[in-house]
């Protein structure tokens, strides 16, 4: 008696379980949770991808305030950085700047186009942290309606069933709405965690993008005086022979925009 309940029970949950509405969808069904599988892992290797990078540039910064402007040029402290360093793109391109604005045959004033050519190097880097941002933005945004589609095939499938028996019996419906319901689920475990993952990283890259535009500022700061501005983090260990910081009256803003770069931690 036992078994035979058993028996009947196991039968009933194929029956109306996952793979089962998922067999009753057939191929439109399938290709729904195959799209929305496919954001899903997407989202998730853009999320850790994303946040391995952001990681390591956040790690470039604090080594950067550490040590960089205790070195005696730009040069010597861009040497002493990673090879695909953020930071010492910023100075390399900053010091290319300063060599062809001396090449230049329509005169340009020098600070407009060493602000010009730091402001590229930001741009190129934050772009480059941007990416796959609007995927997850769009999964984020199309997800639910993914989801939805199914949604709504189930319901059109359990109204035929029920127009066809006549009746609205639960094993002619069952199939099809559990199917909807499974699509609905579906899509917002899909869109969930893409929203919150472009949020999440979406707010790093912009802690990120100060701490470059002020460390940015810095070198410009420093190209244009021929070094006699620099962050006031180097006044703690003054490097011998390095020009004297905050001698005149135009090196005080300067260093205050500095000393934020160079005092601040990362908040991320």
């Amino acid at each position: 008696m036992s078994t035979t309940i058993l028996a009947a029970g196991a039968s009933a949950a194929d029956n109306f379980g996952f793979m089962n509405a998922m067999k009753q969808g057939g191929p439109v069904t399938w290709t729904t949770a195959a799209i929305l599988t496919i954001f899903l892992f997407f989202t998730l290797y853009i999320l850790f991808t994303k946040i391995f990078e952001q990681q390591k540039i956040i790690n470039q910064g604090r080594r950067v305030r550490a040590t960089f402007w205790n070195s005696n040029s730009l040069r010597e402290g861009a040497a002493k950085l990673e090879k695909n360093s953020a930071y010492k793109q910023i100075v390399d391109d900053g010091l290319a700047a300063q060599e062809q604005h001396g090449r230049l045959t329509d005169p340009v004033e020098a600070h407009d186009w060493l602000h010009g050519s730091l402001m590229r190097s930001e741009a190129a880097i934050n772009s480059q942290l941007g990416g796959g941002l609007a995927f997850l933005a769009t999964v984020g945004a199309t997800a639910p309606f993914v989801g939805l589609f199914g949604t709504v095939l189930g319901i059109y499938r359990a109204l035929i069933g029920i127009g066809q028996a006549g009746q609205a019996s639960i094993d002619k419906v069952a199939g099809p709405v559990g199917e909807s319901l499974i699509m609905t689920a579906f899509g917002l475990v899909v869109a969930v965690p893409a929203v919150l993952a472009f949020n999440f990283l979406q707010r790093r890259n912009k802690a990120i993008a100060e701490h470059l535009s002020a460390f940015s500022t810095d070198v410009l700061g420093y190209l244009a005086s021929d070094g006699a501005v620099r962050p006031a983090a180097s006044r703690a260990a003054p490097v011998k022979g390095t020009p004297p910081v905050g001698g005149t009256k135009a090196a005080a803003p300067a260093t205050t925009t500095a000393g934020q770069a160079g005092g601040v931690q990362t908040r991320v």
